[in-house]
């Protein structure tokens, strides 16, 4: 990791977490000391609102799980990027698995979104990987460096994307690849990202806890984690943050 690349650590709290629940987890985060990592959660989006204010001048930042490719229009239930910053969002996620696997989202979705959200002044946190039987043909880096290059919009820089690989396989199971696989796969996305390669932080997710944290992410390539079940613990959450 460069000096440029400061670590992210992001929390998915997917569909978790009523008001109180929210709020309790918020104001814990938000009374975090200062620490090297860039901290960012994503609650869902009934969550936005109370947890914004929450969140209100401490050191982390809100996100949200995903948005609509379009501005506006007739899309019941989605949300846009446009309502995303008007909640006080910094970032969303995009294309992660269970969106890709759950809603048939292509590369071509996602990167309508990601351009969406760029737009809109959000950082558009880019998500690719690969299933188990694609990594048991060892086309894991091949598979996702495609998806990868499918996914992001021609304006998709450092400033305003953030890569995360989330092996399929890895994702809820508590089942993670080897801290080689990780690096081979980072290697592998950074090299296809060409001359923004070096600048562009790509980030680890897939059951990463406070007790894999430490080796998952000490590697060069790794700038950080997308956690999902272990950010809804103020304490986990933390540890995780304090290991990058």
């Amino acid at each position: 990791m460069t000096a440029a690349r400061r670590p992210l650590i992001a929390g998915n709290w997917k569909m978790n977490g009523l008001t109180a629940d929210g709020l309790a987890l918020a104001r814990s985060l938000a009374a975090a000391p200062e620490g090297v990592a860039e901290l960012l959660v994503c609650p869902p989006a009934t969550l936005l609102a109370p947890v914004a204010s929450a969140l209100s001048g401490s050191r982390v930042a809100l996100g949200g799980q995903d948005c609509h490719a379009e501005e506006a229009g007739a899309h019941t239930g989605d949300i846009s990027a446009g309502m995303l910053a008007d909640a006080g969002c910094s970032h969303v996620i995009t294309g992660h698995s269970e969106r890709r696997a759950n809603h048939g989202e292509t590369d071509a979705v996602v990167r309508a979104k990601a351009a969406a959200a760029h737009r809109a002044g959000l950082v558009a946190i880019v998500c690719v990987g690969e299933t188990e039987a694609e990594r048991d043909a060892g086309e894991a880096e091949a598979v996702v460096a495609a998806s990868l290059l499918g996914s992001l919009p021609a304006g998709a820089r450092p400033g305003n994307t953030v890569v995360a690989y989330e092996p399929v396989w890895a994702i809820g199971t508590g089942r993670t690849p080897t801290v080689d696989d990780v690096v081979a796969v980072h290697a592998a996305l950074r090299a296809a990202l060409g001359d923004r390669g070096e600048a562009m932080r790509i980030l680890y997710g897939g059951s990463v806890k406070p007790d894999n944290a430490a080796a998952l992410l000490a590697p060069y390539d790794v700038d950080g984690a997308l956690v999902g079940g272990a950010s809804l613990s103020a304490a986990d959450f933390l540890a995780i943050a304090g290991a990058a």
